[in-house]
């Protein structure tokens, strides 16, 4: 009896295995790319394409929590939450970057709105946080120092 659940296992794993590799499977949520607003240069570029406008209004109820110097530009961590209701999405520009959008992140149902990652900066700027809620876009800023070399100074 396990020869032939270990056969039909090994049949099915093969036949998706040659789906993939011919291109009959192609997962397009993993291969979703956003092309103009990732090859913006300037922020109100990458708002236009990632959120399709430049207009947001300034929020209190969206927090960005980033250390004040960031020793690293490498590696700078990042959270973002909101006390918004029904939050769809939370998007994450670093305004001096040479490509200002660092991510994009897309909320389903009753998700709570709070995403933390780390990101790269080129140099001080602010980064800025984007919030979808209701329909209308909410935005918070907060001014990241960036140390060259890492000497803190």
């Amino acid at each position: 009896m396990q020869r032939r659940h270990f056969l039909k296992n090994t049949m099915a794993t093969g036949a998706v295995a040659l789906a993939a590799t011919s291109g009959l499977l192609v997962p397009l949520k993993v291969l979703a790319w956003n092309k103009e607003a990732f090859d913006a240069k300037d922020v109100q570029s990458a708002m236009k394409g990632s959120i399709g406008t430049e207009l947001t209004e300034a929020s209190d109820k969206i927090t960005i929590k980033a250390p004040d110097i960031a020793e690293n530009g490498a590696v700078v961590p990042v959270t973002i939450s909101s006390a918004l209701s029904g939050v769809k999405s939370i998007t994450i520009l670093s305004e001096k970057n040479g490509t200002p959008l660092i991510a994009k992140f897309n909320l389903k149902g009753k998700a709570e709105a709070f995403v933390s990652t780390r990101i790269k900066m080129g140099k001080t700027s602010n980064v800025i946080a984007i919030c979808e809620s209701g329909g209308k876009f909410y935005s918070a800023r907060k001014e990241v120092k960036v140390t060259i070399g890492g000497c803190g100074g």
